[in-house]
Protein backbone atom coordinates (compact mmCIF):
# COMPACT_ATOMS: atom_id res chain seq x y z
CA UNK A 1 0.00 0.00 0.00
CA UNK A 2 3.31 2.16 0.97
CA UNK A 3 4.11 1.59 -3.06
CA UNK A 4 0.41 2.18 -4.11
CA UNK A 5 0.58 5.82 -2.44
CA UNK A 6 3.69 6.99 -3.40
CA UNK A 7 2.73 6.27 -7.13
CA UNK A 8 0.44 8.75 -6.27
CA UNK A 9 -2.97 6.22 -6.80
CA UNK A 10 -5.95 7.54 -5.07
CA UNK A 11 -8.65 5.52 -6.81
CA UNK A 12 -8.73 2.53 -9.14
CA UNK A 13 -9.40 2.68 -12.61
CA UNK A 14 -12.47 0.59 -14.40
CA UNK A 15 -9.43 -1.76 -16.12
CA UNK A 16 -7.83 -2.43 -12.43
CA UNK A 17 -11.37 -3.09 -10.85
CA UNK A 18 -11.96 -5.79 -13.63
CA UNK A 19 -8.34 -7.46 -13.63
CA UNK A 20 -7.02 -6.82 -10.54
CA UNK A 21 -9.13 -9.51 -8.43
CA UNK A 22 -8.99 -12.54 -10.76
CA UNK A 23 -4.84 -11.16 -11.36
CA UNK A 24 -4.50 -11.98 -7.35
CA UNK A 25 -6.37 -15.44 -7.71
CA UNK A 26 -4.05 -16.62 -9.46
CA UNK A 27 -5.77 -16.97 -12.96
CA UNK A 28 -4.99 -15.51 -16.33
CA UNK A 29 -6.05 -12.92 -17.83
CA UNK A 30 -7.03 -11.19 -21.22
CA UNK A 31 -7.43 -7.33 -20.85
CA UNK A 32 -8.42 -5.57 -23.64
CA UNK A 33 -8.89 -1.54 -22.71
CA UNK A 34 -7.61 1.41 -24.74
CA UNK A 35 -4.64 3.10 -24.51
CA UNK A 36 -3.62 5.53 -21.32
CA UNK A 37 -6.22 3.70 -19.25
CA UNK A 38 -4.14 2.11 -16.28
CA UNK A 39 -3.18 -1.24 -17.74
CA UNK A 40 -0.18 -1.60 -16.60
CA UNK A 41 -0.61 -1.06 -12.92
CA UNK A 42 -3.62 -3.63 -13.64
CA UNK A 43 -0.89 -6.57 -14.13
CA UNK A 44 2.01 -4.42 -11.80
CA UNK A 45 0.13 -5.07 -8.64
CA UNK A 46 -1.14 -8.88 -8.81
CA UNK A 47 2.33 -9.87 -10.18
CA UNK A 48 4.27 -7.95 -7.16
CA UNK A 49 1.73 -9.58 -4.44
CA UNK A 50 2.73 -12.92 -5.64
CA UNK A 51 6.19 -12.03 -5.15
CA UNK A 52 6.20 -11.18 -2.48
CA UNK A 53 4.09 -14.30 -0.64
CA UNK A 54 6.79 -16.51 -1.48
CA UNK A 55 10.13 -14.47 -1.66
CA UNK A 56 13.26 -15.96 -3.68
CA UNK A 57 15.35 -15.40 -5.96
CA UNK A 58 14.67 -14.68 -10.02
CA UNK A 59 13.59 -14.30 -12.76
CA UNK A 60 9.84 -15.28 -11.40
CA UNK A 61 8.12 -12.68 -13.82
CA UNK A 62 8.75 -11.89 -17.10
CA UNK A 63 6.95 -9.07 -18.57
CA UNK A 64 7.61 -8.25 -22.93
CA UNK A 65 6.76 -5.29 -24.85
CA UNK A 66 7.37 -4.11 -27.83
CA UNK A 67 9.46 -1.18 -27.71
CA UNK A 68 12.50 0.07 -25.35
CA UNK A 69 10.10 3.17 -24.41
CA UNK A 70 7.55 1.53 -23.41
CA UNK A 71 10.16 -1.97 -21.79
CA UNK A 72 11.63 1.52 -19.69
CA UNK A 73 8.45 2.71 -19.15
CA UNK A 74 6.56 0.13 -17.42
CA UNK A 75 9.64 -0.91 -15.53
CA UNK A 76 9.86 2.30 -13.92
CA UNK A 77 6.61 2.07 -13.22
CA UNK A 78 6.99 -1.12 -11.51
CA UNK A 79 9.84 -0.02 -9.35
CA UNK A 80 7.71 2.58 -8.49
CA UNK A 81 5.33 0.39 -7.04
CA UNK A 82 7.66 -1.77 -5.31
CA UNK A 83 9.76 1.13 -3.53
CA UNK A 84 9.58 -0.09 -0.09
CA UNK A 85 9.57 -4.35 -1.08
CA UNK A 86 13.06 -4.97 -1.91
CA UNK A 87 11.90 -6.17 -5.00
CA UNK A 88 14.30 -5.69 -7.81
CA UNK A 89 13.03 -4.80 -11.40
CA UNK A 90 15.81 -5.32 -14.62
CA UNK A 91 15.43 -4.15 -18.29
CA UNK A 92 16.87 -5.74 -21.29
CA UNK A 93 16.41 -4.46 -24.82
CA UNK A 94 19.04 -3.89 -27.79
CA UNK A 95 20.38 -0.94 -28.81
CA UNK A 96 22.87 -0.91 -26.37
CA UNK A 97 25.46 -3.15 -24.41
CA UNK A 98 24.98 -6.34 -23.47
CA UNK A 99 27.38 -6.62 -20.80
CA UNK A 100 25.36 -4.22 -18.29
CA UNK A 101 22.56 -6.12 -18.75
CA UNK A 102 24.29 -10.03 -18.20
CA UNK A 103 25.54 -7.71 -15.19
CA UNK A 104 22.22 -7.19 -13.84
CA UNK A 105 21.31 -10.61 -14.61
CA UNK A 106 23.91 -12.38 -12.89
CA UNK A 107 22.04 -10.58 -9.60
CA UNK A 108 18.89 -12.64 -9.55
CA UNK A 109 16.53 -10.04 -10.16
CA UNK A 110 12.53 -10.67 -9.64
CA UNK A 111 11.47 -9.34 -12.26
CA UNK A 112 12.95 -8.56 -16.17
CA UNK A 113 10.70 -6.31 -18.60
CA UNK A 114 12.57 -6.88 -21.89
CA UNK A 115 11.78 -6.57 -25.49
CA UNK A 116 11.08 -9.70 -27.33
CA UNK A 117 14.99 -9.59 -29.85
CA UNK A 118 16.92 -9.26 -26.69
CA UNK A 119 15.41 -11.76 -24.56
CA UNK A 120 15.36 -14.24 -27.09
CA UNK A 121 19.33 -13.59 -27.74
CA UNK A 122 20.34 -13.52 -24.17
CA UNK A 123 18.34 -17.05 -23.43
CA UNK A 124 19.92 -18.52 -26.70
CA UNK A 125 23.32 -17.40 -25.34
CA UNK A 126 22.34 -19.15 -21.97
CA UNK A 127 22.85 -15.80 -19.99
CA UNK A 128 18.87 -15.94 -19.09
CA UNK A 129 17.30 -18.47 -17.35
CA UNK A 130 13.50 -18.48 -17.53
CA UNK A 131 12.80 -22.16 -16.13
CA UNK A 132 11.68 -20.44 -12.30
CA UNK A 133 9.48 -17.54 -14.29
CA UNK A 134 5.97 -18.16 -12.58
CA UNK A 135 4.23 -14.44 -14.62
CA UNK A 136 4.48 -13.89 -17.61
CA UNK A 137 3.09 -10.68 -19.27
CA UNK A 138 2.48 -9.82 -22.48
CA UNK A 139 1.45 -5.84 -22.89
CA UNK A 140 0.74 -4.07 -26.32
CA UNK A 141 0.80 -7.97 -27.94
CA UNK A 142 -1.01 -6.70 -30.95
CA UNK A 143 1.71 -3.99 -31.19
CA UNK A 144 4.22 -7.26 -30.84
CA UNK A 145 2.53 -8.74 -34.01
CA UNK A 146 2.17 -5.63 -36.08
CA UNK A 147 6.34 -5.06 -35.93
CA UNK A 148 6.58 -9.09 -36.61
CA UNK A 149 7.54 -10.13 -33.21
CA UNK A 150 5.48 -13.07 -32.99
CA UNK A 151 7.82 -15.85 -33.77
CA UNK A 152 10.22 -14.50 -31.25
CA UNK A 153 7.15 -14.93 -28.87
CA UNK A 154 6.66 -18.18 -29.22
CA UNK A 155 10.14 -19.33 -28.75
CA UNK A 156 10.67 -17.54 -25.62
CA UNK A 157 7.12 -19.12 -24.40
CA UNK A 158 8.48 -22.47 -25.53
CA UNK A 159 11.70 -21.98 -23.23
CA UNK A 160 8.94 -21.10 -19.90
CA UNK A 161 7.48 -23.59 -17.11
CA UNK A 162 4.24 -24.82 -18.37
CA UNK A 163 2.66 -23.84 -15.19
CA UNK A 164 2.66 -20.60 -14.40
CA UNK A 165 -0.09 -17.21 -14.79
CA UNK A 166 -0.71 -15.67 -18.08
CA UNK A 167 -1.27 -11.82 -18.30
CA UNK A 168 -2.54 -10.33 -21.90
CA UNK A 169 -2.72 -6.89 -21.95
CA UNK A 170 -3.77 -4.88 -25.04
CA UNK A 171 -5.58 -1.92 -26.41
CA UNK A 172 -6.86 -4.44 -30.06
CA UNK A 173 -6.94 -7.64 -30.53
CA UNK A 174 -6.35 -8.61 -34.25
CA UNK A 175 -7.36 -11.93 -34.95
CA UNK A 176 -3.87 -13.33 -34.95
CA UNK A 177 -3.51 -12.19 -31.58
CA UNK A 178 -6.97 -14.10 -30.42
CA UNK A 179 -5.58 -17.26 -31.75
CA UNK A 180 -2.19 -16.25 -29.69
CA UNK A 181 -4.34 -16.32 -26.88
CA UNK A 182 -6.49 -18.84 -27.33
CA UNK A 183 -3.18 -21.17 -27.20
CA UNK A 184 -1.54 -19.32 -24.05
CA UNK A 185 -3.93 -18.52 -21.65
CA UNK A 186 -5.93 -21.43 -19.66
CA UNK A 187 -9.71 -20.44 -18.85
CA UNK A 188 -8.68 -16.82 -18.81
CA UNK A 189 -10.85 -14.01 -16.70
CA UNK A 190 -11.65 -11.84 -19.98
CA UNK A 191 -12.54 -8.05 -19.85
CA UNK A 192 -13.36 -6.09 -23.20
CA UNK A 193 -13.28 -3.00 -22.22
CA UNK A 194 -11.66 -1.72 -25.43
CA UNK A 195 -13.37 -0.68 -28.69
CA UNK A 196 -12.14 0.30 -31.78
CA UNK A 197 -13.16 3.90 -31.27
CA UNK A 198 -10.61 6.53 -29.51
CA UNK A 199 -11.22 7.58 -25.86
CA UNK A 200 -14.33 9.72 -25.41
CA UNK A 201 -11.52 12.55 -23.57
CA UNK A 202 -10.01 13.04 -27.63
CA UNK A 203 -11.57 15.26 -29.49
CA UNK A 204 -9.79 13.91 -32.60
CA UNK A 205 -10.55 15.79 -36.22
CA UNK A 206 -9.40 15.08 -40.08
CA UNK A 207 -7.68 18.45 -41.35
CA UNK A 208 -8.27 18.64 -44.93
CA UNK A 209 -4.62 20.40 -46.38
CA UNK A 210 -2.74 20.11 -49.87
CA UNK A 211 0.35 18.24 -49.08
CA UNK A 212 2.54 21.23 -49.59
CA UNK A 213 0.62 23.25 -46.61
CA UNK A 214 1.52 20.91 -44.35
CA UNK A 215 4.20 22.87 -42.33
CA UNK A 216 1.96 26.17 -42.65
CA UNK A 217 -0.73 24.12 -41.22
CA UNK A 218 1.45 22.53 -38.51
CA UNK A 219 2.67 26.04 -37.66
CA UNK A 220 -1.00 27.68 -37.12
CA UNK A 221 -1.87 24.54 -34.82
CA UNK A 222 0.88 25.06 -32.55
CA UNK A 223 0.43 28.76 -32.49
CA UNK A 224 -3.00 27.93 -31.19
CA UNK A 225 -3.26 29.29 -27.32
CA UNK A 226 -4.42 25.60 -26.17
CA UNK A 227 -1.40 24.36 -27.71
CA UNK A 228 1.03 23.55 -24.36
CA UNK A 229 2.99 20.48 -25.52
CA UNK A 230 2.01 18.24 -28.46
CA UNK A 231 3.52 14.81 -30.32
CA UNK A 232 3.71 15.17 -34.07
CA UNK A 233 3.90 11.95 -35.63
CA UNK A 234 5.51 11.35 -39.07
CA UNK A 235 5.80 8.24 -41.30
CA UNK A 236 9.25 7.77 -41.94
CA UNK A 237 12.72 8.20 -39.62
CA UNK A 238 14.25 10.49 -41.98
CA UNK A 239 10.55 12.75 -42.63
CA UNK A 240 10.88 13.03 -38.43
CA UNK A 241 14.57 14.06 -38.10
CA UNK A 242 13.59 16.88 -40.73
CA UNK A 243 10.81 18.46 -39.44
CA UNK A 244 11.93 18.25 -36.27
CA UNK A 245 15.28 20.13 -36.94
CA UNK A 246 12.96 22.41 -39.35
CA UNK A 247 11.00 23.53 -35.97
CA UNK A 248 14.27 24.04 -33.83
CA UNK A 249 15.13 26.53 -36.57
CA UNK A 250 11.36 27.96 -36.51
CA UNK A 251 12.11 28.80 -32.81
CA UNK A 252 10.00 25.93 -31.23
CA UNK A 253 11.70 23.72 -28.70
CA UNK A 254 11.17 20.57 -30.26
CA UNK A 255 13.65 16.99 -30.22
CA UNK A 256 12.59 14.60 -32.59
CA UNK A 257 12.62 10.46 -31.70
CA UNK A 258 12.87 8.00 -34.39
CA UNK A 259 15.33 4.66 -34.82
CA UNK A 260 18.21 5.94 -36.08
CA UNK A 261 18.83 7.74 -32.74
CA UNK A 262 20.60 5.31 -30.14
CA UNK A 263 18.99 4.69 -27.34
CA UNK A 264 20.78 7.24 -25.11
CA UNK A 265 19.30 9.91 -27.24
CA UNK A 266 15.89 8.43 -27.24
CA UNK A 267 16.24 8.66 -23.85
CA UNK A 268 17.63 12.15 -23.82
CA UNK A 269 14.72 12.96 -26.11
CA UNK A 270 11.97 11.21 -23.60
CA UNK A 271 13.70 12.64 -20.46
CA UNK A 272 13.60 16.49 -22.25
CA UNK A 273 9.85 15.76 -23.59
CA UNK A 274 8.68 14.73 -19.92
CA UNK A 275 10.28 17.39 -18.12
CA UNK A 276 9.07 19.95 -20.48
CA UNK A 277 12.75 21.11 -21.69
CA UNK A 278 11.19 20.49 -25.24
CA UNK A 279 7.50 21.28 -26.07
CA UNK A 280 7.25 19.46 -29.17
CA UNK A 281 8.02 15.78 -29.96
CA UNK A 282 8.57 15.02 -33.62
CA UNK A 283 8.47 10.90 -33.54
CA UNK A 284 7.74 7.73 -35.75
CA UNK A 285 5.07 5.18 -34.59
CA UNK A 286 7.73 4.01 -32.41
CA UNK A 287 6.54 6.38 -29.93
CA UNK A 288 2.94 5.15 -30.38
CA UNK A 289 2.40 2.55 -28.05
CA UNK A 290 2.27 2.82 -24.37
CA UNK A 291 4.77 6.07 -24.32
CA UNK A 292 2.67 7.82 -20.91
CA UNK A 293 3.54 11.72 -21.03
CA UNK A 294 1.33 13.45 -18.58
CA UNK A 295 -0.37 16.81 -20.09
CA UNK A 296 0.07 16.03 -23.42
CA UNK A 297 -2.31 18.32 -25.44
CA UNK A 298 -1.73 17.86 -28.99
CA UNK A 299 -1.34 14.87 -31.27
CA UNK A 300 -0.62 15.81 -34.55
CA UNK A 301 -0.70 13.09 -37.51
CA UNK A 302 1.49 15.07 -39.69
CA UNK A 303 1.32 12.30 -41.95
CA UNK A 304 -1.46 9.40 -41.84
CA UNK A 305 -0.35 6.25 -39.98
CA UNK A 306 0.37 2.87 -41.97
CA UNK A 307 -2.58 1.61 -40.74
CA UNK A 308 -6.16 2.08 -39.33
CA UNK A 309 -5.42 0.41 -35.93
CA UNK A 310 -2.64 2.39 -35.09
CA UNK A 311 -5.03 5.85 -35.23
CA UNK A 312 -6.28 4.87 -32.16
CA UNK A 313 -2.90 4.45 -30.69
CA UNK A 314 -1.08 7.32 -32.04
CA UNK A 315 -3.57 9.69 -30.53
CA UNK A 316 -4.20 7.94 -27.80
CA UNK A 317 -0.80 9.53 -26.48
CA UNK A 318 -3.20 13.26 -25.40
CA UNK A 319 -6.34 12.64 -23.63
CA UNK A 320 -4.69 10.08 -20.81
CA UNK A 321 -5.74 9.45 -17.02
CA UNK A 322 -9.26 11.26 -17.84
CA UNK A 323 -7.52 14.48 -18.83
CA UNK A 324 -8.70 16.23 -21.82
CA UNK A 325 -6.85 16.25 -25.27
CA UNK A 326 -7.12 17.39 -29.26
CA UNK A 327 -5.84 15.41 -32.21
CA UNK A 328 -5.47 16.27 -35.46
CA UNK A 329 -4.87 14.25 -38.82
CA UNK A 330 -3.60 16.08 -41.59
CA UNK A 331 -5.07 14.03 -44.98
CA UNK A 332 -4.99 15.33 -48.45
CA UNK A 333 -6.62 13.80 -51.34
CA UNK A 334 -4.31 10.84 -51.42
CA UNK A 335 -5.70 9.72 -48.30
CA UNK A 336 -8.93 8.51 -49.16
CA UNK A 337 -8.30 4.99 -48.78
CA UNK A 338 -7.06 5.36 -45.61
CA UNK A 339 -9.81 7.14 -44.51
CA UNK A 340 -12.44 4.98 -45.39
CA UNK A 341 -10.62 2.07 -43.74
CA UNK A 342 -10.42 4.03 -40.38
CA UNK A 343 -13.36 4.75 -40.01
CA UNK A 344 -15.15 1.52 -40.81
CA UNK A 345 -12.71 0.26 -37.80
CA UNK A 346 -13.89 3.17 -35.37
CA UNK A 347 -17.75 2.46 -36.93
CA UNK A 348 -18.10 6.56 -36.87
CA UNK A 349 -17.34 9.02 -39.12
CA UNK A 350 -14.78 10.96 -38.24
CA UNK A 351 -15.22 14.68 -38.04
CA UNK A 352 -13.66 17.03 -40.58
CA UNK A 353 -12.54 20.44 -40.25
CA UNK A 354 -11.52 23.06 -42.41
CA UNK A 355 -8.91 26.14 -41.29
CA UNK A 356 -9.43 29.38 -43.31
CA UNK A 357 -6.75 29.36 -45.81
CA UNK A 358 -6.23 26.00 -45.99
CA UNK A 359 -9.14 24.78 -48.14
CA UNK A 360 -8.06 22.06 -49.86
CA UNK A 361 -10.41 22.43 -53.02
CA UNK A 362 -8.83 26.08 -53.06
CA UNK A 363 -5.22 24.66 -53.36
CA UNK A 364 -6.42 22.20 -55.97
CA UNK A 365 -7.65 25.25 -58.22
CA UNK A 366 -5.38 27.64 -57.79
CA UNK A 367 -2.44 25.19 -58.57
CA UNK A 368 -5.30 24.12 -61.88
CA UNK A 369 -5.18 27.63 -62.74
CA UNK A 370 -1.30 28.27 -62.69
CA UNK A 371 0.28 27.78 -66.60
CA UNK A 372 2.09 24.43 -66.20
CA UNK A 373 5.88 24.28 -65.12
CA UNK A 374 5.14 27.63 -63.66
CA UNK A 375 5.72 27.89 -60.08
CA UNK A 376 6.21 30.48 -57.68
CA UNK A 377 9.04 32.40 -57.08
CA UNK A 378 11.36 32.70 -53.77
CA UNK A 379 10.55 35.79 -52.72
CA UNK A 380 6.95 35.86 -54.06
CA UNK A 381 4.77 36.50 -51.04
CA UNK A 382 2.04 33.78 -50.17
CA UNK A 383 -1.18 33.37 -48.79
CA UNK A 384 -1.61 34.24 -45.15
CA UNK A 385 2.12 35.91 -45.21
CA UNK A 386 3.66 32.15 -44.97
CA UNK A 387 7.12 31.63 -45.99
CA UNK A 388 7.57 28.31 -48.44
CA UNK A 389 5.99 25.01 -47.03
CA UNK A 390 7.46 22.34 -46.55
CA UNK A 391 7.83 19.64 -49.18
CA UNK A 392 6.51 22.88 -52.02
CA UNK A 393 7.79 22.56 -55.62
CA UNK A 394 9.85 26.63 -56.14
CA UNK A 395 11.35 28.13 -59.02
CA UNK A 396 14.57 27.06 -60.01
CA UNK A 397 15.48 30.25 -61.90
CA UNK A 398 14.82 30.93 -65.85
CA UNK A 399 14.78 27.96 -68.22
CA UNK A 400 17.29 27.77 -71.17
CA UNK A 401 15.41 29.65 -73.35
CA UNK A 402 14.57 32.53 -71.37
CA UNK A 403 18.34 33.18 -70.09
CA UNK A 404 19.82 36.61 -70.72
CA UNK A 405 22.13 36.57 -74.45
CA UNK A 406 26.11 36.58 -73.90
CA UNK A 407 27.64 39.53 -73.86
CA UNK A 408 29.54 38.55 -77.20
CA UNK A 409 26.65 38.39 -79.46
CA UNK A 410 26.76 34.38 -79.92
CA UNK A 411 24.20 32.04 -79.36
CA UNK A 412 24.43 30.13 -75.68
CA UNK A 413 24.59 27.04 -76.05
CA UNK A 414 25.60 25.71 -72.57
CA UNK A 415 29.07 27.04 -72.78
CA UNK A 416 29.87 23.99 -75.67
CA UNK A 417 30.08 23.79 -79.09
CA UNK A 418 28.16 21.55 -81.25
CA UNK A 419 30.50 19.60 -83.60
CA UNK A 420 27.67 19.65 -85.98
CA UNK A 421 27.57 23.58 -86.96
CA UNK A 422 23.86 24.15 -85.86
CA UNK A 423 22.47 26.70 -83.90
CA UNK A 424 21.91 25.01 -79.82
CA UNK A 425 18.21 26.29 -79.93
CA UNK A 426 17.24 24.63 -83.34
CA UNK A 427 15.20 21.44 -83.21
CA UNK A 428 16.85 19.01 -85.99
CA UNK A 429 16.02 15.70 -86.91
CA UNK A 430 17.45 13.02 -85.58
CA UNK A 431 20.66 11.34 -87.97
CA UNK A 432 21.01 7.07 -87.50
CA UNK A 433 23.59 6.29 -85.27
CA UNK A 434 26.68 5.46 -86.99
CA UNK A 435 26.74 1.89 -85.22
CA UNK A 436 23.19 1.46 -84.71
CA UNK A 437 23.41 -2.47 -85.72
CA UNK A 438 26.49 -2.91 -83.98
CA UNK A 439 26.52 -4.93 -80.59
CA UNK A 440 28.88 -6.14 -78.44
CA UNK A 441 30.96 -9.25 -79.15
CA UNK A 442 30.66 -8.86 -83.20
CA UNK A 443 33.22 -8.21 -85.49
CA UNK A 444 33.18 -4.64 -87.26
CA UNK A 445 33.13 -4.82 -90.61
CA UNK A 446 36.27 -2.65 -92.32
CA UNK A 447 36.34 -1.11 -95.65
Amino acid sequence: MRGIRHAGFESPREIQLETIPAGLAGRDVLGLAQTGTGKTAAFALPLLDRLLETPRKGPRALVIAPTRELATQIAAELRTLSKFTGLKTVTIYGGVSIQGQVNSLRRRPEIVVGCPGRVLDLLQRRLLRLDQVETLVLDEADHMFDMGFLPDIRRIISALPKHRQNLLFSATMPKDIRRLADELLNDPHVVELANAAPAGTIDHALYLVAEQRKRDLLEHVLAGDDCDSAIVFTRTKHRAKRLANQLSKAGHRAVGLQGNMSQSQRDRAMQGFRSRSYDILVATDIAARGIDVSGVSHVINFDVPNTPEAYTHRIGRTGRSELQGVACTFVTSSDRAWVRSTEDMIGSRIPRRQVEGFDLEAEGKSERRRPQGQFRDKGQSRRNGQSRSYGQARSNGPSRSTRKPRRDGRPQNNGRPRGDGRQGGEEQPRSPRRNAGFRPGSQRRTR
